[in-house]
């Protein structure tokens, strides 16, 4: 069975179309017709209605979809199999991102697993943190960048480090938010993200220590909109530590400087995978691009805490005419 033919056949089952599934195969669409003609008088049937639309299965191809696919399947594990009898690591990993693409260094992760494992294919899925954790759990994504505690049975992780956290609300808050207690500050409004996340439970967890809850006006869940949002005066939120600090600070934000909340951030794959070539040649890339000794980083994340600071507030407000920054 010529293999080209039963792809030809999955391409065109797959998109409905000639035109398309010639895109697919980087073919010409009269080359595609011709496979198909081909696969049906070798096996000497219909697998296809031509209609105005498109091309639809007949009865005989529905039956016949699934045995192919089973095909392609197994010629390709021959073919990884081949290469890895070779030394040469090929297959497919979908990996979920989360936070900005830098902080969580996908480039220069990404760089050195195609300098080292060119037949790697590498899909990347942005989640939100507990959505990373259950997509890896159910087999949706191969591996994720993950961040809070990590305690499920069928998922085990490399750590990466920490995320700090800080509260920020909007610069022009600064005289209120620097005397308010921790019911004050609940009862300003909040920006929280969907309770899936890591982000969420942490608002949670430092407002129930303090026996209240905080007040939401707007869910988001996308780091850069938050900092936009806190920026344009909606509300508070959990900020990163980097993003309110330093060089790269967010300009017209306020510090509430009387807590500092730590997170750690893992890369986690499900345990039943922890053999896996693929799964182990991604971590050792990883390790080498978070190598605590090269980057004075932590060897084991801690715990989430709450470390209390000198009162205080430090508010950063933007000067006149300076580049506001843009949400990712």
């Amino acid at each position: 069975m010529e293999l080209y033919l039963v792809r030809a056949f999955l391409a065109v089952a797959s998109t409905g179309h000639l035109t398309r599934a010639a895109e697919r195969l980087h073919a010409s669409q009269p080359a595609v017709s011709g496979q198909i003609k081909a696969f049906e008088e070798k096996l000497g049937m219909r697998l296809f209605e031509r209609t105005s639309n498109g091309m639809v299965l007949t009865r005989s191809g529905r039956e016949l979809l699934g045995p192919a696919e089973k095909l392609m399947a197994a010629s390709g594990e021959l073919l990884r199999a081949a290469r890895a009898i070779k030394g040469e690591l090929s297959g497919r990993l979908r990996i979920g991102t989360l936070s900005d693409p830098g902080f969580i260094r996908v480039g220069e992760v990404l760089s050195r697993a195609v300098e080292r494992h060119p037949l790697i294919e590498l899909e990347l899925h942005h989640e939100i943190s507990g959505a990373a954790l259950e997509a890896v759990r159910d087999g949706t994504l191969d591996a994720s960048y993950y961040f809070g505690e990590l305690s499920h049975p069928e998922v085990a992780g490399l750590a990466l480090g920490e995320v700090v956290y800080r509260v920020a609300a909007p610069a022009a808050w600064g005289d209120r938010v620097r005397q308010a207690d921790w019911n004050e500050l609940a009862a300003m409004p909040w920006i929280l993200t969907p309770a899936i996340s890591t982000h969420h439970h942490l608002v949670r967890t430092l407002f129930e220590e303090h026996g209240t809850v905080p007040s939401k006006v707007i869910e988001a869940d996308n780091e850069g909109v938050i900092v936009n949002l806190v920026e344009s005066g909606l509300g508070l939120s959990l900020v990163r530590e980097d993003l309110v600090h330093g060089n790269a600070r967010a300009p017209g934000i306020c510090v509430w400087e009387k807590t500092r909340l730590r997170t750690p951030l893992w890369f986690i794959y499900q345990s039943k995978r922890a053999q896996d070539p693929l799964i182990i040649a991604l971590l050792a890339i990883l390790g080498e691009a978070w190598r605590p000794a090269s980057r004075g980083e932590p060897e084991v994340p801690p715990r989430p805490v709450t470390n209390p600071v000198a009162p205080g507030n430090r508010c950063v407000r933007p000067a006149v005419g300076a580049p506001q920054r843009r949400s990712a």
